[in-house]
């Protein structure tokens, strides 16, 4: 569900950057609506109030949920400050890259478990190599989402901001899917009257 949040503010991006071009009232203040400058104005916006809440209702954000926001507001006010659609292009596989970074590095500090266990490992016990795999696979999910948004975006302009939405979502649930069925699959080698570690 928690991946599902994440995509609300891209969701109003892509909405409010289909819009044809029109000015609204609101409080006494003109705003434009429509194209790539005000969508960037509401991702930013809608980041904040999304997260912001998720902060009040549960008192904390993940790392994960900290970078986004961050790279957010950086790219979105870069792209808004330099009225460049360039700095936004560069922000989702910037993230995915950071990302993979993290699933890559989490077996080198801390306790030195792979941070998919970290997440997960509360709710699945599968063996140490199974962890390892699907660590692994998370890395590579995460550079190739970064390597292909990257490729759309400067080399097919027109729909980058479709593939940005809905590329986005389609492969992560695909991923997501896909992991299920490896889960299904390694369940069954889980070592048996062991707790799960924190």
């Amino acid at each position: 569900m928690k991946q599902f949040i994440d995509f609300i503010p891209l969701i109003l991006f892509f909405i409010v950057y289909k819009l044809d071009p029109r000015t609204v009232e609101l409080a006494g203040h003109s705003f434009s609506l429509g194209g790539i400058y005000s969508a960037t104005a509401v991702l930013i916006a809608s980041s904040v109030v999304v997260y912001g809440a998720l902060l009040l209702k549960q008192r904390k954000l993940d790392k994960g949920q900290w970078l986004t926001l961050a790279a957010c507001l950086v790219f979105g006010g870069m792209t808004l400050a330099f009225h460049s659609e360039t700095f936004l292009k560069w922000k989702a596989p910037v993230v995915n890259w950071l990302f993979a970074l993290g699933f890559l590095g989490s077996t080198l500090v801390g306790d030195r478990r792979p941070l998919i266990q970290r997440i997960m490992g509360h709710a699945v016990q599968l063996p140490e190599p199974i962890w390892q795999r699907l660590n692994l696979a998370w890395v590579l999910f995460f550079v190739f989402c970064g390597c292909i948004q990257l490729f759309v975006a400067f080399t097919f302009e027109r729909f980058w901001v479709d593939f940005k939405v809905f590329g986005s979502l389609g492969m992560t649930l695909l991923f997501l899917i896909g992991q299920g069925v490896f889960l299904a699959r390694h369940m069954h080698d889980a070592p048996t009257g062991e707790k799960p570690k924190d």
